[in-house]
């Protein structure tokens, strides 16, 4: 699996979608050095991920300087998708013991699990289009970390589990409580699953970098007034259960990614005259420690 890497995505000019690695120097624009020294290199973060051609990746990293291309000033980019084919998008819910606790309901003796899909895959600085408000209009916000896996895993030990592990990144599974809570029997699914329903990013980080993920600070940000302020020590199933529990029932995928749960903070969980949903024009900031700022904007 790769290691020590920071990597983003760059939304070009032709529409693509493409690597950036993070360095000292400025980000290496993977897809220029790789046209330039001819190396046969993954070019998206799927296909790193799920085609495992590493060593591609590390010579265009090794080849950066040589190759005369000029590195990105990161402040000059247009981010793109981090992700844009994950082979699963698997969630967890209900997964903080304060989260549980302010939306009165019991902590649950196994990972609740449900899905996303490809649909609501979204980049770090997008405009979020939220739909219209007789479709949904308690909108709400979740930090959450992402786990991204790295090597084929099924009926995998809570004790093995983090072998298996790519690397992390900053997200959110962004809702609509009403269609959520409130729609007959409830609809989990639709959601927390309408198109941009999860911003990820700014950066993918290989787990040697980021260390425990059972001990990371999580924090949101709505017009800059905090809103979470967490600890992914407060996880009531932690890293290693989610991922040795979801593999008792997939085989999961290189590049297959999970949603890991929100902390307490939600609008959901505040009193209902308390309440104020989200709107247009309003910017989230979900920050993780050591994977950056996650921003976007509802439009």
């Amino acid at each position: 699996m790769i290691k020590n890497s920071k990597i983003l995505s760059i939304l070009n000019t032709d529409g693509s979608e493409t690597l950036g690695v993070v360095t000292s120097r400025g980000v290496i624009d993977v897809r220029a050095v790789a046209n330039k020294m001819k190396i046969d290199a993954p070019l998206t973060l799927d296909q790193l991920l799920q085609e495992g051609n590493t060593a591609g990746f590390d010579s265009v990293v090794a080849h950066a300087d040589q190759s005369g291309v000029a590195y990105l000033n990161e402040a000059n980019i247009t981010f793109g998708r981090l992700f844009k084919n994950p082979g699963k998008i698997i969630c967890v819910g209900l997964n903080y013991r304060g989260h549980a606790d302010e939306v009165g309901m019991a902590r649950p003796h196994v990972p609740p699990l449900f899905n996303k899909y490809n649909n609501s895959l979204a980049a770090h600085q997008c405009v979020l289009k939220i739909p219209p408000p007789e479709v949904s209009h308690k909108l709400d916000y979740e930090t959450e970390l992402l786990i991204v896996v790295g090597k084929k895993m099924r009926n995998v030990s809570e004790a093995d589990a983090l072998s298996y592990v790519a690397g992390y990144c900053n997200a959110n599974d962004f809702s609509s409580r009403d269609i959520q809570l409130e729609l007959p029997s409830g609809q989990w699914m639709i959601g927390k699953t309408l198109d941009q329903y999860a911003p990820i990013g700014p950066y993918f980080v290989t787990a040697d970098l980021v260390g425990d993920p059972n001990n990371l600070q999580l924090q949101t940000f709505v017009n800059g007034e905090m809103r979470q302020n967490s600890n992914t020590a407060d996880f009531i199933h932690n890293t290693q259960k989610m991922l040795s529990y979801i593999s008792t029932y997939w085989a999961l995928e290189p590049g297959d990614i999970i949603f890991t749960g929100t902390p307490q903070g939600v609008i959901a969980g505040m009193p209902k005259d308390k309440q104020v949903w989200l709107k247009k024009g309003d910017k989230v900031v979900s920050r993780i420690e050591k994977l950056g700022d996650l921003e976007f904007t509802l439009g």
